[in-house]
């Protein structure tokens, strides 16, 4: 079943429970998809029929190991893509995503390891998130959502959601970027040692080492 709907299906799931153990069902599926929650029932049993995802009705949506695989495959195209555009073409964090899901679709094989080499195989984007190697494999340490981190935790930023440019753009105006450190106080946080208040939201899209 090869097709770009799929992939970007199949990426979703993934992506969904990479920094989070709630597994993803059909309703929060056609949410992040922007999709009628009609057409998500029916591609989820075709991809259920191709063996690239397990569903029973109602309940949630996992991979299969063959669809794992596949989704890996995208996850690594989407952020190396990210990567190349930011550290040879000047892009923003804020403007990666929406160029990656169009590139992701269309360019070689041949490419996608001309431009893993030529990065010298990052194995984050810039957003933090984990580069899948040719194999599938990633790396990645122990984390906690900022808005979990207990008073007093000092922590590493390892990762900020991509999905909201306005918020990244609020983000980087405030000081936030992937390695900066960050202690949360009675008052809020205080970033490379200075008090900092932080937009709306960000601490549900902000992870920091545990």
């Amino acid at each position: 079943m090869a097709s770009p709907a799929a992939d970007d299906y199949l990426k979703t799931v993934y992506a969904h429970t990479e920094w989070q153990d709630a597994p993803i069902t059909p309703s929060v599926l056609a949410a992040k998809l922007g999709i009628a929650p009609s057409s998500v029932t029916e591609m989820v049993k075709k991809l259920a029929a191709a063996g690239l995802v397990s569903h029973v009705p109602y309940g949630a949506v996992r991979l299969t190991d063959a669809g794992t695989q596949r989704a890996l495959a995208m996850v690594r195209r989407h952020r190396l893509i990210e990567t190349w555009l930011v550290q040879e073409f000047g892009y923003g964090w804020h403007e990666v995503h929406d160029e990656a899901e169009v590139l992701e679709h269309t360019i070689s094989d041949r490419l996608l390891e001309g431009i893993d080499a030529r990065l010298g195989r990052p194995r984050f984007d810039p957003h933090g998130d984990a580069i899948p190697d040719a194999n599938g494999a990633t790396a990645r340490e122990p984390f906690v959502l900022l808005a979990d981190a207990p008073t007093g935790h000092t922590g590493r930023v390892l990762r900020v959601d991509d999905r909201d440019p306005e918020l990244l753009r609020a983000l980087e105006a405030a000081g936030v970027s992937v390695a900066a450190t960050v202690t949360i106080t009675d008052s809020g946080i205080e970033l490379d040692g200075a008090q900092t208040a932080l937009p709306e939201g960000a601490s549900e899209v902000v992870w920091l080492s545990a």
